[in-house]
């Protein structure tokens, strides 16, 4: 089980955040680290890693184009199977 790390952070001018020592350190996080931000309801999740997210929605996409799917035919494919959902 990982080691669980907690430290705070103190908010300066224009926004900016400086990361413990130890952290930084630990990460390898340099000047110009680019980090994810995901925000779980008020709780921040804070990555040094690149989002895929933009990534994996494009490759959906490429291969739906692929199969000759348009954002009109999924929308009438998903108001059919609601249709038959809520007929059953």
């Amino acid at each position: 089980m990982p080691v669980i790390r907690t430290d705070s952070l103190q908010m300066a001018q224009r926004g900016q955040l400086t990361f413990p020592k130890p952290f930084r350190e630990k990460y390898a996080l340099t000047t110009g680290t680019e980090f994810t931000i995901i925000d779980l309801g008020g709780v921040f999740v804070l990555s040094p890693r690149a989002s895929r997210i933009d990534d994996l929605a494009e490759k959906i996409a490429d291969e739906l184009r692929a199969r000759g799917e348009t954002l009109e035919s999924m929308l009438l494919a998903l108001r059919e199977e609601r249709e038959e959902s809520y007929a059953a």
